[in-house]
C-alpha cells in the first residue's frame, strides 16, 4: 500500500509572513496581555493599605487634639485645630530641632558608611577568590545571630576609654558596617554582576578599585539604594543605644520624645505631636527616593 499524500503547499509569497498555527498564535496572544486584578485583588490591596495607613493618620489626629479630647470615649477620628499649639509645646518641652540635626548627621553617616563598606564586602565576598572566603562569610552571617545587647556593655567600656561619652561618633562608628548588609550585596552581586564583565576589565589591564567603581557600581546601584533606605530608617528610629551613649544635652530625636510629656499625667498628645515631627523627615526621603529604588529594582529585573 502507498500512502496518499496531501496536495502540495504553494510557498509564501514574496514579502508576506508565513501563517502561523492556531495554537501558536493562540499562546502569542495570551503572552502580550498585561495581568489584569479582579475585584477581590482591589479589595484586598485596598483593605492592606488602610490598615498600614491608618497608624500614621491616628497620629496626625491625636497631635492635632488636646489630652482631654484622647481620653473620651469613643475617640474622635478627625484631626483638631490644635496642632501648631502642641507643636508649639514640643519645641519647649525639647530641643527638637538639635535633635534633628543630631539624626540627620547620625543616620546620614551611618547610611554612608553602611552602603559603601557593605558593597566593598560584598564585592569581595561574591566575586573575588581568595583563601578562607567562605568562613568569613559564615563568621559575618553567624553575628547576625547574636542579639546586639550582648555586647552593649563592652562596647559602651570601649567608647568610655576613648572619651567619647555623650559624642555622636559614639553612634556612628558601631553601626558603619552590618553583618545584614554584607549578605545583602553579596546575594545581590552574585545574581546581578556576570563573571564576564570582571574577566573583560582584567583582560583590559583594569585593576580591582578600577573594576568596583566602574562596573561594580553602576550594576549594584538598586541594591545600594535599597540597603541605603533601609539603613537610614533603622538609624533614625533606633533608641536604645543612643539613650546608653548620648544624654539630654545631646540628643538624637528618639532620645528627645523621652523628654516629651512628662508630668504626673503625660500629655499623649504632645507626645504624638513631637513622633509627627519625628517620622516627617523619614517620609520626605522615601518620597525623594522610593520612585527611583523601585525603578531602579524593576530595571534590573528586566535587564536580568
Amino acid at each position: 500500500m502507498t500512502a496518499l499524500a496531501g496536495p502540495p503547499t504553494a510557498p509564501p509569497e514574496p514579502g508576506t509572513r508565513p501563517e502561523l498555527p492556531r495554537r501558536s498564535r493562540a499562546r502569542r496572544s495570551r503572552a502580550g496581555r498585561t495581568m489584569q486584578g479582579g475585584k477581590l485583588a482591589y479589595a484586598i490591596l485596598i483593605v492592606a493599605v488602610l490598615v498600614s495607613a491608618f497608624p500614621f493618620y491616628w497620629t496626625i489626629v491625636a497631635a492635632s487634639r488636646s489630652n482631654a479630647d484622647m481620653a473620651r470615649v469613643p475617640p474622635s477620628l478627625l484631626p483638631g485645630p490644635n496642632l501648631m499649639r502642641n507643636f508649639e509645646a514640643v519645641l519647649e518641652e525639647a530641643d527638637i530641632g538639635k535633635a534633628l540635626l543630631n539624626s540627620l548627621i547620625v543616620s546620614g553617616s551611618i547610611t554612608l558608611g553602611t552602603v559603601l563598606c557593605c558593597t566593598l564586602a560584598g564585592f569581595a565576598f561574591a566575586k573575588l577568590r581568595f583563601r578562607g572566603r567562605g568562613a568569613l562569610l559564615a563568621v559575618t552571617v553567624g553575628t547576625m545571630m547574636i542579639p546586639p545587647q550582648l555586647g552593649v556593655i563592652p562596647l559602651f567600656m570601649l567608647i568610655a576609654e576613648l572619651q567619647w561619652v555623650n559624642q555622636l561618633q559614639a553612634v556612628i562608628l558601631p553601626g558603619l558596617v552590618s553583618a545584614f548588609g554584607v549578605f545583602f550585596m553579596r546575594q545581590y552581586l552574585v545574581q546581578s554582576l556576570p563573571d564576564e564583565l570582571i574577566e573583560a576589565a582584567r583582560v583590559d589591564g583594569a585593576s580591582t578599585a578600577r573594576i568596583f567603581w566602574s562596573i561594580v557600581v553602576p550594576v549594584a546601584r538598586p541594591g545600594m539604594a535599597v540597603l541605603g533606605l533601609l539603613t537610614f530608617m533603622a538609624a533614625w528610629n533606633d533608641f536604645f543605644w543612643p539613650i546608653v551613649a548620648l544624654s539630654s544635652s545631646e540628643p538624637t530625636v528618639q532620645v528627645a520624645l523621652r523628654q516629651l510629656g512628662g508630668g504626673y499625667v503625660h500629655d499623649q498628645s504632645v507626645i504624638m505631636a513631637g513622633t509627627l515631627l519625628g517620622t516627617l523627615p523619614v517620609l520626605l526621603v522615601f518620597g525623594l527616593l522610593g520612585r527611583q529604588i523601585v525603578g531602579g529594582i524593576m530595571q534590573g529585573a528586566v535587564k536580568g
